[in-house]
């Protein structure tokens, strides 16, 4: 039977602390419960008076249920019912000055995909951000320099990362509050980081795997870094924000090799970490491999690979998702695209040991196969251009940009994209296609013995050995050869001239090109020639 709301309201109204306890209880523990504002406006008033901490208690905990329906939300996103909470939760001090300085004003709307709510359904408040995040950030220094735990550390991070995802100016607000270094300082509270050195986060193999409180902690203020840090990947850093990135990158090393209590858990803390290194300069993430490779578990070339390998870990496991591939593959392919274009052993690494080891099988499409290199380039054909993008510049960079390799791992139909976008259709590099071409060493890429032997019989648009195919002209005479072929050029003539098709070409850039304007183009003096012969 479901409560009775309106003896609720009544029992609010007459302030009787006992009866709307013991109504609000039965309330909380429906499983449908009824939404209305009229409720929660009423909370929200009963809660600014003096009330029994149990009574308070069940009070937040049903604005909490009601928070949770957008039609309810009408009395919870006005500026007097957020500095109410706001007061409660410790974050702010004086109200009643703030909410003077801050006026009525009236509510906007934002889009926040948070926690589910549709972004045209999702209220947020125009009243002083300012003054709430800085009151928040205040309470959460207090919490992370103290000695004690903080109590509700985790919705205060929460709220953090809210305010700065929904407004753009208040990451600007954080920054100058020097927010990177303290989120820094509470990340290494969190992993309960040793260093050694002063640059190098001691890993303990041994170390039991970190608590679902501790994990959560950790994905919001993930989450919060970057939305103040992903400013770093535009810019040069300076020396000071260079110094800074490279003590972020050397903790979240730690965060890649962490244990997790479930693997939810830890794909979802190593996810933020890869979106935070592939917002950092590259120039900073040399950390990441810059450790001593005694006790490594994975090496290449007297480099310490362990966290390279969790990375490719994490990027198998995202392969495998069939949703929402965008958001979370493209970050990780970035990263270790980016990582092997400017470190010699990270590339050497993942193309040797692991996506791109010497061909043996020639007898499988390449998007067919299934190894990581087969399921990366079926990618290269995926219907988001981001996705397709990401996954075969990582095989382009693993290929060291070069174009015959690329084409013999991928096959060239697969390879086209790429080598159109860049003009490099015709086979050629040009010098200036890519600054890190000269970070490239000049070894040859060595062909198994089952390469070699096949090589002749490869199709190189399909990349494979394919069942020799009778010969479609078999049997004909030249005079029917010859009719065919002017029967098909005539059938192309005619989808070209009814745009069903376009015939192109390649132009000495390595470009594509519709083919009469490059004909013509290429042969200026084909048209005044005829024009004074005729």
């Amino acid at each position: 039977m479901a409560p009775d709301v309106e003896r609720i309201i009544a029992s609010i109204g007459l302030g009787d602390q006992d009866t709307v306890q013991l109504l609000l209880d039965s309330y909380n523990n429906q499983v449908t419960v009824a939404m209305t504002t009229d409720l929660a406006a009423a909370l929200l008033r009963f809660v600014s008076g003096r009330l029994q901490p149990a009574v308070l208690r069940v009070c937040l905990h049903t604005l909490r249920i009601l928070s949770r329906d957008c039609r309810a939300l009408g009395p919870l996103v006005c500026d007097k019912a957020l500095f109410t909470l706001a007061h409660l939760g410790g974050i702010l001090q004086n109200t009643a000055e703030d909410e003077g300085r801050s006026g009525q004003t009236p509510g906007c709307r934002e889009t926040a995909e948070a926690d589910g709510v549709p972004p045209t359904e999702t209220p947020a408040v125009s009243f002083s951000a300012a003054t709430l995040l800085q009151g928040l950030w205040e309470t959460l220094k207090q919490g992370i320099w103290s000695r004690v735990p903080p109590s509700g550390q985790f919705y205060k991070l929460r709220l953090l990362f809210i305010l700065t995802a929904l407004r753009p100016e208040l990451r600007l607000q954080l920054q100058q509050e020097r927010g990177v270094p303290v989120l820094t300082k509470a990340l290494e509270q969190c992993l309960a980081v040793r260093w050694e050195g002063g640059s190098e986060v001691v890993i303990d193999n041994q170390a039991p795997p970190i608590s679902k409180k501790s994990s959560q902690d950790i994905i919001e203020i993930l989450k919060t870094l970057f939305n103040i840090a992903h400013r770093f990947h535009k810019q040069e850093p300076d020396e000071e924000e260079a110094a800074l990135c490279r003590h972020l990158a050397a903790v979240l090393r730690r965060c890649l090799l962490l244990p997790c209590d479930g693997e939810d858990t830890l794909e979802e803390l190593q996810g933020h970490t890869v979106n935070i290194l592939s917002a950092l300069p590259l120039t900073c993430l040399d950390v990441m491999v810059a450790v001593p490779v005694e006790g490594a578990a994975h090496k290449c070339g007297g480099v310490n690979m362990d966290c390279v390998h969790a990375l490719l870990l994490f990027m198998d496991r995202r392969l495998n998702r069939s949703q929402k591939l965008k958001e979370k593959l493209t970050p990780v392919l970035n990263l270790l695209s980016e990582s092997s274009r400017v470190h010699r052993e990270t590339r050497h690494y993942l193309r040797q040991k692991v996506i791109l080891p010497p061909l043996r099988e020639v007898g499988v499409r390449p998007e067919q196969d299934g190894s990581l290199r087969g399921r990366l380039v079926r990618l290269m054909t995926h219907v988001d251009t981001d996705v397709k993008d990401c996954a075969a510049e990582l095989l382009f960079v693993l290929c060291k940009e070069n174009v015959g390799r690329f084409v013999k791992y991928t096959g060239y139909g697969n390879a086209a994209g790429l080598l159109a976008a860049r003009g490099l259709l015709n086979g050629r590099r040009n010098s200036g296609d890519s600054q890190f071409a000269s970070r490239y060493s000049s070894d040859s890429d060595s062909d198994t013995e089952e390469y070699r032997e096949a090589r002749a019989k490869i199709n190189l648009v399909t990349g494979c050995v394919e069942a020799e195919q009778p010969d479609p002209m078999e049997g004909m005479t030249e005079e029917e050869k010859e009719e065919e072929a002017r029967r098909l050029i005539s059938m192309i003539n005619r989808m070209s001239r009814d745009q069903i098709i376009q015939p192109m070409g390649v132009t000495a850039e390595g470009r594509l090109a519709p083919l009469y304007a490059w004909i013509g183009s290429s042969n200026p003096t084909r048209d005044s020639g005829s024009e004074t012969d005729g």
